[in-house]
């Protein structure tokens, strides 16, 4: 049939392949900045999710840190003792005392004045008696490691103060009530095997045992007798009691006191009973001759100063067992300060148990388990299950009594209440189990 209209062919009659045709498989630069956004938002959650990882480790293992913390000013305390000695003529263990617990107890009373912490010179009332034993206890502890350095090696004394923790475990455990799981156990006892390697005291490997590269560790201890040494191990085992009953009194003080409390009380009562003891031996008091000397002798102040708050402050944040086991870590700083200073080059049973050591310290601290927050989300999810099932009974209850009431049945007057079978259960729980599904 013929058209009266024309028509025009709106397509050209020829294609030029010459110009390039669009790829649609290319994305558009919106599609690749969301691309990029998303790499980055996924990095950004696992970055996030490691972090609160590492986060989650440090709060419940804060306690632990500072100790070891604490355990590398000791280490570098004790390292500026072994100096003093080397400089000027050797000074007794009281007098050590007494010029380190001064620089302690001015820091620690200045700090809380400063602050303006209640009760800086007696403490909280509650815990003075805990306090006044654990100055009188610290004093011993630390009198003991001294006296003992006398006429013991430095590997024997080593060994006889780190029986201390696992005296402290069991004391914790006997008078604070508090738990000693296997694996605590087990990782004190590789612990302390890992310290008697290092320090390979001579009554269990023998003479040949105990020989070091540095000859000059070794002139440092004098020919005793065996009556002096007997005295020796016996006032080092009452610094071993000492350190126990200190650090058990921490873990009783907890956080009911400040730390410097603690200090105080400890620097104070080393301070008298140091210059009774000094007066009553009468033992001369070295007065320093040279810069150097008085620059050491401030030096163990402040580092000894700075060990006892981080200490303090561990111990208070972690159970006795626990947290005393990170003193092990002192014997690792001692022996890469001996390195850096007397460039003592460690045996290989040195190095074996300093990886006992470390593996030890970080099994206890990986291994944590966080028992209070699991009880507490068992005990919301037994609750939440418990009432949701008597919600549905109670309302399954409630729905027949209702029946019942325009039945004609039985009447109620009050509020609707549980049947006989729920007096029962509620007899069990304690309430209704309508109110505690309401609570939930």
């Amino acid at each position: 049939m013929p058209s009266n209209y024309s028509y025009t062919a709106l397509s050209p009659d020829y294609a030029d392949l010459a110009q390039p045709q669009q790829d649609d498989s290319v994305e558009s630069p919106r599609l690749q900045v969301r691309s990029r956004d998303f790499v980055r938002g996924r990095r950004w959650t696992k970055l996030s999710h490691a972090s609160e990882v590492v986060r989650d480790v440090y709060r419940r293992n804060i306690g632990l840190l500072l100790v070891v913390a604490s355990q590398m000013f000791a280490s570098l305390m004790n390292l500026s003792v072994k100096e003093l000695n080397s400089i000027d003529l050797p000074v007794s263990a009281l007098e050590i005392i007494i010029v380190r617990m001064i620089i302690t107890y001015i820091c620690s009373v200045t700090y809380m004045l400063s602050t303006g912490v209640p009760d800086p010179f007696m403490g909280p009332k509650g815990v003075r008696l805990l306090l006044v034993f654990r100055g009188f206890s610290g004093f011993f502890g630390l009198f003991g490691i001294y006296f003992s350095l006398q006429f013991l090696s430095l590997s024997d004394a080593t060994v006889l103060t780190f029986l201390s923790p696992l005296c402290t475990a069991a004391a914790g455990a006997l008078f604070l009530g508090e738990e000693v799981t296997r694996r605590e156990a087990f990782a004190g006892l590789l612990s302390l095997f890992g310290v008697v390697l290092i320090a390979k005291p001579a009554f269990i490997f023998g003479a040949s045992g105990t020989q070091v590269p540095d000859i000059s560790i070794q002139e440092d201890i004098p020919i005793v007798s065996p009556e002096q040494r007997l005295i020796a191990v016996g006032v080092a085992l009452t610094g071993v009691l000492g350190v126990t009953g200190a650090f058990t009194s921490l873990r009783a003080i907890g956080k009911r006191a400040h730390p410097l409390h603690s200090l105080v009380s400890f620097s104070a009562q080393c301070v008298i009973i140091a210059t009774i003891g000094m007066i009553v031996t009468k033992t001369p008091f070295i007065v320093p001759t040279r810069l150097d000397w008085l620059a050491i002798l401030v030096m163990i102040g402040i580092f000894g100063f700075i060990a006892q708050v981080l200490l303090t402050m561990g111990l208070a944040r972690e159970t006795a067992g626990r947290g005393t086991m990170a003193i092990y870590s002192q014997i690792i700083f001692a022996t890469v300060l001996e390195r850096i200073f007397f460039h003592t080059v460690p045996a290989g049973l040195s190095v074996v148990g300093a990886l006992m050591i470390i593996a030890s310290a970080l099994y206890v601290a990986l291994t944590k388990e966080s028992s209070l927050s699991t009880e507490k989300d068992n005990k919301s999810i037994v609750r939440l299950r418990i009432g949701e099932e008597d919600s549905m009974e109670c309302g399954l209850l409630r729905h027949n009594s209702e029946d019942s009431e325009r039945q004609g049945d039985e009447e109620h007057k009050g509020p609707a209440h549980c049947d006989e079978e729920e007096k029962r259960d509620r007899l069990k729980v304690g309430h209704c189990p309508s109110k505690e599904a309401g609570d939930l």
